[in-house]
């Protein structure tokens, strides 16, 4: 079964670090009963900035509760580490679930999240305010590594969505790709020819990607 384990939100706060000050929205708090979910975010969720996060293609961003355990293993003796993985909302997901994984999600799949539907688009590729957050520098290269990147969603139908809701899988498709395998494509199997192919065929990934690998395979086919 898949579900909804934590919703989380927040609304962008100014952050120092490092001497550099700046506005983020990853410091997501769970909250409790149902939350609306429209085109763009859920209620009383907001992104900083724009150019980079949010928008349709970036509307829900979900991560696995099953991913937790193994950031807290590969960062045990980081006592800051620690105590934002003790808490939903760690990683600035929207939803933290259970048994929606990379491996078993297809880009383009459709979802049913409470009253909801949405589609899954791509996975998340970290940028500089996951390192703030967690004040490790290398922690978004290990999220491209271990392939916990969790998964962006498009909104199709607005609906409310809550803790607990089951999540159920209404329709994919058998000639896409997974979530997991655009992060090999992006991290650890670039030159994957017969994977490549897959991907640019797959209309709901998002044309940068798509742009992106269609140049890789001019460069690698003969």
């Amino acid at each position: 079964m898949m579900r909804v384990i934590s919703l989380n939100v927040a609304t962008p706060s100014v952050i120092t670090w490092r001497g550099e000050t700046f506005t983020t929205g990853i410091y997501k708090q769970p909250v409790e009963g149902k939350v609306r979910l429209r085109t763009l975010n859920f209620d009383g969720d907001r992104q900083a900035d724009l150019s980079v996060h949010g928008g349709p293609l970036k509307a829900v961003y979900a991560y696995a509760s099953e991913h937790y355990a193994g950031w807290r293993d590969e960062l045990s003796s980081d006592a800051h580490a620690a105590t934002l993985l003790s808490e939903w909302g760690a990683f600035g997901e929207n939803l933290t679930t259970e048994g929606l994984t990379e491996d078993n999600v297809q880009i383009g799949d459709q979802f049913r999240m409470g009253t909801a539907r949405v589609m899954a688009v791509q996975p998340r590729q970290p940028c500089y305010k996951l390192v703030a957050k967690f004040d490790r520098d290398e922690i978004a290269d290990r999220m491209m590594r271990n392939g916990f990147s969790g998964i962006y969603f498009s909104v199709l139908e607005e609906g409310d969505v809550q803790a607990g809701d089951e999540i159920v899988r209404l329709s994919g498709r058998d000639s896409s790709v997974s979530v997991a395998e655009v992060n090999r494509l992006i991290a650890s199997d670039r030159l994957n020819i017969s994977l490549l192919r897959r991907a640019v065929q797959v209309t709901e990934l998002p044309e940068g990607y798509i742009r992106r690998f269609q140049s890789r395979l001019r460069q690698l086919e003969p």
